[in-house]
């Protein structure tokens, strides 16, 4: 069952930055001017395993109807009108102010359920905001990041509180049934062979290539059959050191490579056997991860080298040493000149699609949790032991996990590194990144006056 959310609120709080988060790519134009977005735009969104229309808003603002700001605001209410729910955005390192009251306002009396989005709760500067927002009378607050793309798995769980009875029968679609091709960014440093690879792969002189570095300027997209799977392999210019990118084009060449990936949902890092691992490598794989997509190493120009037994596993060893925000990452040996190790290659690019989509059952998690919790249980912090009450998985892609527990924010960053690296050795999640969030749960009892004897 398809439905409409609309993403409002007053300017520059962050709205065109979710809309772009929620529909997987760049389409709405943002910056830290306000008032970029005039029109409302359309888009599809996904969210976990739910898939939905949804509308980016200008900013809302106190206006005379005949100015532009106030065609703006009568934008916006059609967008209200037209939704099946509201995500509220307000700026938590802001506040409240008093265009948040009266839009607040209007959408109480549009009578459509909504949920109060903080955005730019990265750090701890947001949480004076986070508290205000209570007193706008839109329900609890969810924190979130839409840049940095943190609070999602809380913003997912809102949205089915906020329309039940719509979300109730999405159902998971992932896109490894042969039915959608798997989408490949192939990146890397300039001269690595990625077109050369690509070339290779689908047996013509598809993509320019040359010696010389920087050949390649565009993200090129190609199809490819591989035993009966569908891929579509992106090409990528060469990713520099900042302080090496001069031109104007290669600037805008880079803007393309990072829009690749964020469109990717199996990214090839192509390494130069000579060179591998070096810091731009590292910071390449930085990208992937905070984008969370899933990761296959390629280590190009394997015919030129003098091979001795054990290189491969001295290979891994390294990427496991230099790569340590993807622990046991997928790593293949090619020669994109001769075709060596390609089908191993693109079986590696299967499994890791498939790792990526994985859904572990609730029951199992659990019966994992406890265990996890039990050989190893979370510190006393101000001699108060935390107590973790339950994991769920809300979403894949990559996959995402949501832990309820007291003192959120006083678990330490080891000890949810523990459960992020034991959740990855129980369920065989090699490489791809792992999302773990903690939420408190809803104490019962606050707010509650104490009742007299």
């Amino acid at each position: 069952m398809t439905f409409t959310v609309a993403i409002v609120g007053r300017p520059n709080v962050g709205k065109s930055t979710l809309f772009n988060r929620l529909v997987g790519r760049r389409v709405a134009l943002v910056d830290d001017q306000p008032g970029v977005t005039r029109d409302r735009r359309e888009g599809e969104a996904r969210l976990g395993d739910l898939d939905f229309t949804v509308i980016d808003t200008a900013g809302f603002e106190q206006a005379g109807a005949e100015t532009l700001p106030g065609r703006m605001r009568a934008q916006t209410e059609t967008a209200i009108a037209q939704a099946d729910a509201v995500f509220f955005v307000m700026d938590a390192r802001a506040g409240v102010l008093p265009d948040d009251r009266a839009f607040a306002s209007l959408v109480r009396k549009s009578g459509k359920p909504a949920v109060l989005i903080v955005n730019k709760m990265e750090g701890r500067a947001g949480e004076s905001g986070r508290l205000e927002a209570y007193s706008l009378g839109l329900g609890e607050p969810v924190p979130l990041s839409a840049e940095h793309n943190e609070g999602l798995p809380d913003l997912y769980s809102a949205l089915r509180e906020a329309l039940p009875e719509k979300t109730a029968e999405a159902i998971e679609k992932v896109d490894d049934d042969g039915e959608h091709p798997i989408r490949v960014a192939i990146v890397g440093r300039p001269n690595a062979g990625k077109s050369t690879l690509i070339n290779r792969l689908i047996g013509e002189e598809r993509l320019l290539t040359s010696p010389e570095a920087g050949t390649t300027r565009d993200s090129i997209a190609v199809d490819l059959e591989w035993h009966g799977h569908q891929f579509r392999l992106h090409d990528t210019a060469g990713l520099r050191r900042r302080s090496r990118i001069d031109e104007k084009i290669e600037k805008l060449s880079v803007g393309e490579t990072l829009n690749a990936v964020r469109f990717a949902e199996v990214v090839v890092v192509l390494l130069d056997v000579d060179n591998a691992f070096e810091e731009q490598d590292q910071k390449i794989a930085d990208l992937i991860e905070s984008e969370g997509r899933a990761v296959v190493i390629g280590v190009n120009k394997w015919d030129l080298k003098d091979r001795n037994p054990g290189d491969i596993s001295k290979l891994r060893e390294k990427a496991r040493e230099k790569l340590m925000q993807l622990p046991d990452v997928p790593l293949v040996a090619v020669s994109a000149l001769t075709g060596e190790g390609l089908d191993r290659l693109m079986q590696a690019i299967i499994d890791a699609h498939a790792v990526w989509n994985k859904r572990i059952p609730t029951s199992a998690l659990n019966r994992w949790f406890e265990d996890a919790t039990s050989a190893h249980p979370p510190p006393a912090v101000s001699g108060r032991r935390l107590r973790l009450n339950y994991i769920t998985q809300v979403t894949s892609r990559p996959p995402t996990f949501v832990v309820f527990c007291t003192r959120a924010d006083a678990v330490p960053d080891a000890y949810k590194r523990y459960l992020v690296n034991s959740l990855r050795e129980a369920f065989e999640l090699p490489g791809t990144p792992i999302r773990l969030m903690l939420r408190e749960k809803a104490n019962p009892y606050e707010g509650k006056a104490r009742r007299k004897h």
